[in-house]
């Protein structure tokens, strides 16, 4: 089994990305990135997890975070992604206005089908693709990479006017995002 990508330092902080699979581009509509947004809160509050800095994508998440003492962001993580993709295929089954619902349900219950873990569907890809990031040229590599994302595929002109990230919290040096976040100077 490879080490590549593996959360091996249970007190390091990490650049994460996680995406759907076949990269399909399920984080168009508010309502679905709402959903993240709010299982990010929710994870910061009860499951150990300290957040950084975080961008939705259309389809696809980047994070840095590290988990508090006394749990391990690989847990947290796996719960995350385990409770989302439940909640993000109830909703778009249940949503009458998805006009790619038959479309999107076909890829996750075909790729469901051929994962033994899953029951039906598979939303996320099984990876997480973390980075521990240990030096200050290297987080502040991934927090421009990661807070740049929205401009290079054209979303905002500015980092910090995209709403799905914590660029606009960096800019001001404030909390003013719709996620509190831990600054890295802290």
């Amino acid at each position: 089994m490879s080490t590549k990508y593996k959360f091996k330092n249970k007190d390091g902080c990490y650049f994460i990305s996680f995406a759907v699979v076949e990269w399909v581009d399920v984080f168009t509509r508010k309502e679905y990135k709402d959903l993240l947004v709010n299982n990010l809160r929710y994870c910061k509050k009860e499951k150990g997890l300290e957040l950084f800095a975080w961008c939705i994508m259309s389809n696809h998440v980047h994070l840095i975070a590290r988990a508090k003492e006394g749990f391990l962001l690989q847990d947290i993580l796996r719960d995350f992604k385990k409770f989302t993709s439940k909640l993000l295929l109830k909703t778009i089954i249940e949503n009458k206005h998805e006009s790619r619902r038959e479309w999107m349900l076909e890829i996750f219950s075909r790729l469901g089908s051929q994962n033994n873990a899953n029951k039906e569907y598979q939303f996320w890809r099984q990876d997480n693709h973390p980075i521990e990031i240990w030096s200050e040229d290297v987080i502040l590599q991934k927090l421009v990479y990661l807070h740049n994302n929205p401009v290079i595929e054209g979303y905002v002109d500015k980092a910090e006017e995209y709403l799905y990230s914590s660029a606009r919290d960096y800019y001001y040096d404030k909390q003013c995002g719709l996620l509190e976040i831990k600054f890295i100077t802290e």
